[in-house]
């Protein structure tokens, strides 16, 4: 006798007191899935009979059933549940999670059940116990589906009870076998022409049915009726398809709608239900029963390719993949409204799909929209063919999407298809507003906190350049592991290590400039901004944050001269540039940060310790023993005479342009084309070349091409390190010659800074040498993870500019990089 069960259920045996109910559990279920009162009893009171714990003890029993369930574990309750009261509790707690609720029943003989409880001694109680709770069972027997368990099977007999085989049976939407290959097809709505040339375009053949020859899936996602102007035929062409086992279709509200008006239920003939009944009226009742079938058989969602894909008509979040329950058909087929409507009438839908963070893909349709756009691992498929629109397939797993226009407007759309047309250079505060998530292309998704975004607005608002000239912002720049060697804190060896672990073999290290990062976006003439960027000037010089280095354009025309003469306007076809860069002094910018940060320090140390390194002496000299301290305030005097002399080197005189240096290391874009995929030698070819048009204004970087896996190219490249730092260079940057760079664990870091050990007494303090121990413990994780993070944002930004995408787009991506800035990360890395 076979017991059929559902995969994700909770299961209530429900039986007088000594009925068989625990051994059938013990002997079927694995311990684990057994949530037994008596047990529970034991664990809140240390007695298993203390009928006055019940009450606790079932708190704690749901307690636990839930967690099981909320993890989709099969869970069976046993306890008596002859009274209606608990099995609403369990009913309760089944919907709760959308699984399913199964009843069984044993429902022996009274007088074996009395026999039991009086063979056992920890049962004290009378017969009458057991008649009165047979009693609560047979009056319960013929109303448990009514109460809701969606299964209910019956043991009358010992005999029975021993034959019963529990059968566990997958959820009809759970097809995990199925891998696949898909092309998930968006609403057609009586498309049929449409329809057939997406299935063509999708390489399908037509013998009889539609088919793939190299065994691919079409899968609908709902919505095969209604409004168009061929529904049967339509449903003809999937009914075959999924007859020969080439399509599977999930159901859409259009479907269930039809359903019911099939049924000859009562419905509101709207949104082009009275055109498929008309169009199906002019076939034969045989057909029609046949398209009532299959509609009525269509599953709300499928969970496939092992869970990584879930389809369902109108989307599904993440809790409710794979469960079932009526809430899960309803978010499924309609999805969820916020109670509002718009202004033209229609329910306002919950935007789902922007808070989405589930695992799988899901592909859905239910809300049109012009373009198939993936929004945080989701892809809504109805392009609007019925409201001419075009007809849309995603390739699954290619990612693929393919289009087909629609032949005409076949229904006029109650509300336009797409939002209202944006001007591309109008910026929303709701672009860059609240909790936010990006998808890029080189590192997935990127969460942006309300909180982070709080603060980018205020630094944004009040101190950036106007946001049509902030095509891109850098990201931070990740450390090199910290070394252990002796007297350091970085070294060369451990950024080595790092990019061949990588798999890069080629690395280029470049000098590193003590100046303030800058991007420089310069035109070629007055009326390159206004055509293309839709603002008046020659371009803008900005710092890591946004903020304007010069504000008259004499700094820009010569950049724009070298430029000229550079010829790299015809070289790269562009009236535009974008220019990674460092711009020197660091006094320039940083003039306030040196005087109250640092030279505040340093000339209080060179007020002090002199004088009582001098104190010192003199009191030796009169025979007091204060040799350690001396040595010691020596040394702190030394240490702060370096740590002058540190930061002095970056700081020089500037008259206008006299004094100032440019060091570019990178073309970021030129028009239509962004430049990360060119080697870093392309760039530094570049840089040479401006360099060499104004050598007043720009300056050379200092380079070394390394193998990773040459030791003597290693060695090589360590000594011309310590020859930079030692004659008082901040250090060198180390990054794959290749540039944009994949590694086996994902996108490799940009560029690895390694600081010279003199240069870091600014960053770490005149005597940061004495406190290594301490140091080399410091934290990188966090920073190395938001350099990667800054790194894919600017990479995003700088292809959407290349593809001439809007203002918001590019700028949303911007604005995240300088949001993830306000990330709390020790400075000083």
């Amino acid at each position: 006798m076979k017991l059929t069960i559902p995969d994700m259920s909770l299961v209530a045996l429900v039986g007088v007191s000594g009925s068989g109910k625990s051994t059938f559990a013990r002997t079927h279920f694995a311990p684990t899935q057994v949530l037994s009162s008596d047990y529970f009893r034991g664990l809140v009171s240390d007695d298993e009979n203390n009928q006055p714990a019940s009450a606790d003890a079932f708190a704690a029993l749901h307690f636990v059933a839930g967690k099981r369930l909320a993890a989709g574990r099969l869970t069976v309750v046993d306890a008596t549940n002859v009274q209606r009261g608990s099995r609403a509790d369990l009913v309760k707690l089944a919907k709760e999670h959308d699984v399913l609720p199964t009843a069984i029943v044993f429902d022996l003989p009274e007088s074996l059940c009395v026999a039991r409880n009086e063979a056992r001694p920890d049962r004290d109680f009378g017969a009458h116990v057991v008649r009165r709770q047979r009693g609560e069972l047979k009056r319960s027997l013929k109303f448990l589906q009514k109460e809701g368990f969606r299964r209910v099977h019956v043991l009358r007999s010992v005999e029975e009870v021993e034959a019963a085989e529990i059968v566990v049976e997958p959820l009809m939407n759970d097809r995990r076998d199925l891998t696949g290959p898909f092309d998930v097809i968006g609403d057609v709505h009586g498309c049929r022409e449409e329809l057939e040339e997406l299935l063509g375009e999708l390489g399908y053949l037509h013998d009889g049915a539609y088919h793939h020859p190299e065994g691919r899936t079409a899968l609908f996602v709902g919505d095969l009726v209604d409004r168009g102007p061929d529904t049967p035929g339509v449903l003809e062409l999937v009914m075959a398809m999924v007859e020969r086992g080439s399509a599977m279709s999930v159901c859409g509200n259009h479907e269930q709608k039809l359903v019911r008006a099939l049924q000859g239920k009562k419905v509101q003939v709207t949104h082009g239900l009275g055109e498929s009944l008309e169009q199906l009226g002019k076939r034969d009742e045989a057909f029609r029963a046949k398209s009532l079938e299959f509609c009525d058989g269509l599953i709300a969602h499928y969970v496939l390719d092992g869970g990584k894909l879930v389809v369902a008509h109108a989307g599904l979040p993440e809790r409710f993949h794979g469960r079932a329950s009526g809430r899960v058909r309803s978010t499924a087929l309609f999805g969820e409204t916020t109670g509002e409507t718009d202004e033209f009438g229609l329910p306002v839908r919950y935007p789902w799909a922007r808070d989405y963070r589930g695992r799988a893909t899901v592909l859905y349709g239910h809300t049109p929209t012009p373009d198939a756009e993936w929004v945080n691992g989701t892809m809504c498929l109805d392009t609007g063919c019925v409201f001419g629109g075009k007809l849309t397939a995603l390739r699954y797993p290619e990612r693929e999407v393919v289009s087909v226009p629609a032949k005409k407007v076949w229904y006029e759309p109650v509300r336009p298809l797409g939002p209202a047309k944006r001007e591309p250079t109008v910026l929303e505060l709701a672009d860059v507003t609240g909790k936010r998530i990006l998808e890029t292309r080189h590192h997935g998704r990127i969460g942006v906190s309300a909180e982070q975004s709080a603060a980018a607005l205020e630094v944004m608002s009040r101190f950036a350049v106007d946001p049509r000239w902030l095509l891109y912002l850098p990201p931070t720049m990740a450390p090199s592991a910290t070394s252990d060697r002796e007297g350091f804190l970085e070294y060369p060896e451990q950024a080595f290590a790092e990019f061949r672990a990588a798999g890069v073999q080629s690395v280029v290290c470049e000098e590193k400039h003590m100046g303030s990062r800058a991007v420089v976006l310069v035109c070629r003439d007055s009326g390159v901004a206004p055509a293309r960027f839709g603002i008046e000037g020659d371009g803008a010089v900005y710092t890591r944050t946004g903020r304007p280095f010069f504000r008259d354009g004499e700094f820009l025309g010569r950049v724009r001269e070298a430029v000229t003469g550079a010829g790299l306007w015809e070289l790269l076809d562009t009236d535009w540039l974008l220019l990674d860069a460092e711009l020197m002094p660091w006094s320039l910018k940083a003039g306030s940060l040196i005087a109250d940060q640092y030279a505040s320090v340093g000339a209080a140390a060179q007020a002090v310790l002199p004088a009582a390194v001098a104190e010192l002496d003199a009191a030796a000299a009169r025979g007091i023993d204060v040799g350690p301290l001396l040595e010691r305030t020596r040394s702190r005097a030394s240490a702060v005479d370096a740590y002058r002399t540190a930061y002095r080197r970056y700081c020089w005189p500037t008259d206008g342009l006299s004094g100032v240096r440019l060091a570019p290391f990178q073309v970021l874009a030129s028009a239509g084309a962004a430049h990360h995929t060119k080697p870093h030698a392309w760039h530094l070819d570049l840089a040479a070349r401006l360099a060499a048009a104004d050598p007043d204004l720009f300056a050379t970087t200092a380079t070394r091409f390394v193998d990773t896996t040459d030791a003597d190219e290693l060695a090589a490249a360590t000594r011309w390190w310590l020859d930079l730092t030692e004659a008082g260079g901040e250090g060198m940057v180390v990054k794959p010659a290749g540039n944009l760079t994949r590694g086996a664990r994902g996108l490799v870091q940009p560029g690895v800074k390694v600081r010279g050990r003199e240069y870091l007494r600014i960053i770490y303090g005149p005597e940061y040498l004495d406190h290594l121990p301490e140091l080399q413990s410091r934290g990188l994780g966090r920073k190395r993870a938001l350099a990667l993070r800054e790194y894919a944002l600017g990479l995003e930004a700088l292809d959407r500019v290349a593809r001439g995408e809007p203002l918001w787009r590019v700028h949303e991506c911007v604005f995240a990089v300088l949001a993830l800035e306000s990330e709390p990360v020790d400075p000083r890395l």
